[in-house]
């Protein structure tokens, strides 16, 4: 059952992915459109724990440290895009389930027997060969310090995860606090970008010039924009958030049931649903190198399914 609910989570992550990518070419803050999507989290996550009744303990509060480790990966993953090679960063964030499988064995003895290694190999390698760039060399690798840092901290994420089921920590509550912990670091993020441009609009106005509100938006988006206010772009972050609570619920439940690098691999997989929505709706074609990448991804999951008992 792990596959399963790790595959239903990369497919989850996945049409987040396509949303991401749907946000991308809108003038909205970035900022403010993931405290909307950690906000539904927290609402979704809310809601289930009164719902079922779950248990509100001190191991829920791992969760705490989940949204710091998110918050902080998606924030250096997106320093990288802006100040540095799109395709080096998007390489490095493909790698987290190495760095899961390491310390997993260092902390749990989770080891991978043969056919296990074989799949997890052939997985990851089918993700690089997806997201590798033909212009990536050692004198081409500007912003790997935050594609390494968003690695890490994705990792870092993905071991808490399992480690509150290890602590046996009720799911509602964990994601509940992970949620909320995001939401409010974006928010005051926002509320950040908010008072600096407020800053700089007095300054200007103090100088006499003429300022137009979408002169000095926030550098991650122009949220100033007339079909783009803060109140769209927050609920349209409420509406990715629920592809992104529904895929958290399904990999932490996947930690339950089998072991972290395992199902840090296969969720890795939905950079192939983005890569899908490319080709058909947006109409990229696929590179030869795209092409062989998600022949070996489909490949390892083949394995995966045989083997991964």
């Amino acid at each position: 059952m792990w596959l399963t609910y790790s595959v239903f989570a990369a497919l989850c992550f996945g049409l987040r992915g396509i949303l991401y990518h749907w946000t991308s070419q809108k003038p909205l803050n970035r900022n403010l459109l993931l405290c909307g999507t950690f906000s539904m989290g927290a609402i979704v996550n809310g809601i289930c724990a009164l719902v079922f009744s779950s248990e509100w303990t001190m191991a829920a509060l791992i969760g705490v440290q989940m949204g710091l480790f998110s918050f902080g990966a998606n924030a250096s993953m997106f320093k990288g895009f802006a100040v540095g090679k799109a395709s080096l960063v998007a390489i490095l964030t493909a790698l987290p389930s190495v760095v899961v499988v390491i310390v997993a064995f260092g902390l749990w003895q989770e080891k991978l027997h043969a056919m296990q290694l074989l799949a997890f190999v052939v997985i990851i390698g089918g993700v690089l060969l997806v997201r590798m760039s033909n212009d990536i060399s050692l004198r081409n690798l500007q912003g790997a310090q935050w594609g390494l840092l968003a690695m890490l901290l994705f990792a870092a994420n993905d071991l808490s995860g399992k480690w509150s089921t290890i602590m046996e920590a009720d799911l509602f509550p964990t994601m509940f606090f992970m949620f909320v912990t995001g939401a409010s670091c974006f928010g005051i993020w926002w509320l950040r970008d908010v008072q600096r441009e407020r800053g700089k609009r007095a300054l200007q106005g103090a100088g006499g010039g003429t300022v137009r509100v979408a002169q000095f938006a926030p550098s991650a988006s122009p949220s100033a924009s007339p079909n783009w206010g803060s109140k769209r772009t927050y609920f349209v972050g409420l509406a990715v958030g629920i592809t992104n609570a529904v895929g958290m619920m399904l990999i932490v439940t996947a930690f339950e049931l089998g072991k972290a690098g395992l199902v840090s691999a296969v969720t890795a997989l939905n950079v192939l649903i983005v890569l899908l929505y490319t080709r058909f709706i947006v109409k990229e074609r696929f590179t030869k190198l795209e092409i062989t990448g998600i022949s070996l991804a489909f490949a390892g999951i083949l394995l995966m399914r045989l083997f991964g008992a």
